[in-house]
């Protein structure tokens, strides 16, 4: 496992990011991470968006990089902030993922990227799992919800 290189300057802004939220057949498409922020946990597929590139553009990109899933973006659905520091308080990261609706186009899954495994998750799968992010079960219940 590749370890993250200590940071050697002080992040000096937010990053912009996307996350698809992806809800076919009543479930919610679950990434699990490889590497932070939030390795090893459950999340909604996405990551940085490039310069120039639009928002949807970069969450259906991110989307099939990650799952090899084809989709269309809907719409925005909400923003979230994730910040990681170091054990003495320091700011490792700070990302404004921008969470993009999506609708399922095809493909069955494969993971990918950044990637371990995928996980289409029903309402109770995303309540009892302990390993999703805590930003991700609330977006998950509001796709699922309705």
């Amino acid at each position: 496992m590749r370890m993250a290189k200590p940071r050697s300057r002080a992040i000096d802004m937010p990053r912009v990011a996307v996350s698809a939220a992806l809800l076919h057949e009543g479930r919610v498409l679950m990434v699990r991470r490889r590497r932070p922020p939030n390795a090893r946990m459950l999340a909604l597929p996405g990551g940085r968006v490039e310069p120039g590139e639009a928002l949807l553009t970069a969450a259906i990109r991110e989307l099939w990089e990650e799952t090899a899933i084809e989709a269309e973006p809907l719409d925005v659905l909400t923003a979230v902030e994730d910040r990681q520091y170091d054990a003495v308080g320091r700011l490792l990261s700070h990302y404004v993922i921008v969470v993009v609706r999506c609708r399922w186009i095809g493909g069955t899954g494969v993971a990918g990227n950044d990637a371990s495994e995928i996980h289409w998750l029903d309402a109770g799968e995303v309540s009892d799992d302990a390993t999703i992010c805590a930003s991700t079960r609330k977006i998950a219940n509001q796709l699922l919800v309705g």
